[in-house]
């Protein structure tokens, strides 16, 4: 049986302890949100791009980024199958209302490169289209990072192997049945043919205004560590030292009573009582 190939070398094989992990991803988190301090006083606008195989950790990379801040800054976006009316428009048409505004994070999971990838390989479009995309995809990064929109790329490489063991858990774990899709199960077949579209991407569209960072992912806590410090050093946020917040005094205890209205409280479940 021919070895899947790959010339992303494997990180570190010893795991991040859980313990580590949450003491530096706290750390991270305080560093995210004066990033987005920043990004809403200065009027900024960043746009992150995720790509990467089935089960590679795109999802909880971003769920890390976006545990600890505003989902009014940090937008998410993934897109389902495009409907009919967008197969008819041009490409990158679709995309385009998602780009960040003024004081916005805009995070891809899945994005334009789409047609370099799922699409090449599984056949959705044709051979001449994806070669096209792969043309013109430069440019059009090169128009939004001159709209001085902060464009980082990221792709995450997960080996066969962990790849494997991650859909398995998929079909196994019923808290993770509904992230493994009919295309994952058609596409892992595919690994050398996913291989070859990644190479053709990143030779066509790593460019000096947007360049593709790989982020070895088969360790997701040491992954989603380094992604997150890479992405802040990318960006030029500043320390901006606010008036300190003091909680004013409570109002004089009125006259007022509150009503004595029949709440409806849910049941208050005994957590505890199967420990014992």
């Amino acid at each position: 049986m021919k070895e899947p190939s790959d010339a992303v070398q494997p990180g570190p094989a010893e795991k991040l302890a859980r313990k580590s992990y949450e003491r530096e991803l706290a750390k991270l988190h305080e560093e995210l949100v004066l990033l987005q301090q920043w990004v809403v006083q200065e009027g900024r606008k960043v746009c992150l791009v995720f790509e990467g195989r089935d089960g590679a950790g795109k999802g909880g990379a971003i769920k890390a980024i976006t545990q600890r801040v505003s989902p009014r800054v940090f937008h998410i976006v993934a897109l389902p199958a495009p409907t009919e009316r967008e197969k008819s428009q041009m490409y990158f048409q679709r995309y385009v209302p998602h780009l960040p505004s003024a004081g916005e994070i805009t995070i891809f999971d899945r994005s334009w490169y789409n047609r370099a990838g799922v699409e090449r390989v599984m056949g959705f479009c044709t051979d001449e289209q994806a070669r096209r995309f792969l043309e013109i995809v430069p440019e059009l990064e090169h128009l939004i990072v001159e709209s001085d929109t902060i464009l980082l790329k990221y792709w995450l490489e997960v080996s066969p192997d962990e790849q494997s063991r991650r859909l398995r858990e998929r079909i196994t774990d019923g808290r993770k049945t509904w992230k493994l899709s009919p295309m994952d199960v058609e596409s892992y077949g595919r690994w050398d043919d996913y291989t070859h579209a990644r190479d053709e991407m990143f030779k066509a569209s790593d460019s000096e205004w947007a360049p593709w960072y790989v982020v070895r992912s088969d360790d997701k806590r040491r992954a989603r560590l380094n992604l997150i410090r890479h992405l802040l050093s990318q960006i030029p946020y500043g320390r901006k030292v606010g008036k300190k917040v003091k909680l004013p005094a409570r109002q004089a205890r009125g006259d007022y009573k509150a009503a004595d209205y029949p709440f409806k409280f849910i049941p208050e479940h005994d957590w505890t009582a199967n420990e014992r």
